[in-house]
């Protein structure tokens, strides 16, 4: 694409590695309420639509579990106090996001992660990049809608057709879809190549490097 002014990228899974303290926190919850802990991989597996959907598909039942809002509360707290034990940028992401300011372009993170959490860790990992981050909050769809989206570009002053989309899910492609923007996939992070090009994907990047090709050349 042409006139590229700003790019967007999902948190968990395209800009930080954050299963491990996801995990974490999902088995001190479940383990405060004697439910059977679950592993990195299942855990992967549930990530992508926010942490309450985590949450329900961690505990047995779901909301039906008699004490599903404790274990999310639980959850919550220990995430808050715990959300940057392990977590870190993947490889090269620094590099790209500072070779992405100095040519630039706006940067923002549109996450289905509660609000507190996106914003504490764009913070504490990318506060030298001034980037807008959106987490789940009141009054705002959850991807896959676009609002989010429009939010970060309203807050950028950047219309939707000077914008691209990286994330590492199938919610990531059918959000890009929904805003009007083009999607680039990654594959570093939760979902792999099969399962991403069964749910629509059209550009892919291995890593970084490929990723930052693909921006360059504006998608062709």
């Amino acid at each position: 694409m042409e006139g590229l002014e700003a790019v967007v990228f999902d948190l968990d899974g395209t800009l930080l590695d954050t299963l491990e303290d996801l995990t974490d926190s999902v088995n001190a919850a479940l383990r405060e309420y004697g439910c059977e802990e679950k592993t990195v991989d299942q855990v992967r597996a549930y990530v992508g639509n926010g942490i309450k959907n985590l949450m329900i598909r961690s505990v047995s039942q779901g909301e039906a579990h008699p004490d599903f809002d404790g274990i999310f509360e639980a959850f919550r707290k220990h995430y808050k106090r715990n959300c940057r034990n392990k977590t870190k940028p993947y490889p090269g992401i620094m590099d790209l996001l500072r070779a992405l300011k100095a040519d630039g372009k706006k940067l923002a993170i549109v996450s289905n992660k509660a609000d507190f959490a996106v914003k504490e860790l764009n913070k504490y990992y990318f506060g030298e990049f001034q980037m807008t981050a959106i987490g789940e909050q009141k009054g705002v769809a959850r991807k896959p809608a676009p609002d989010s989206v429009f939010a970060a570009l309203k807050e950028l002053s950047v219309p939707a057709g000077r914008a691209v989309y990286v994330g590492d899910s199938d919610v990531d492609i059918k959000t890009a879809l929904h805003a009007g923007l083009p999607c680039i996939s990654v594959l570093w992070g939760f979902r792999d190549r099969e399962f991403l090009e069964e749910n629509g994907a059209q550009f892919i990047a291995e890593d970084t490097a490929g990723l930052s090709e693909l921006l360059n050349r504006g998608l062709k």
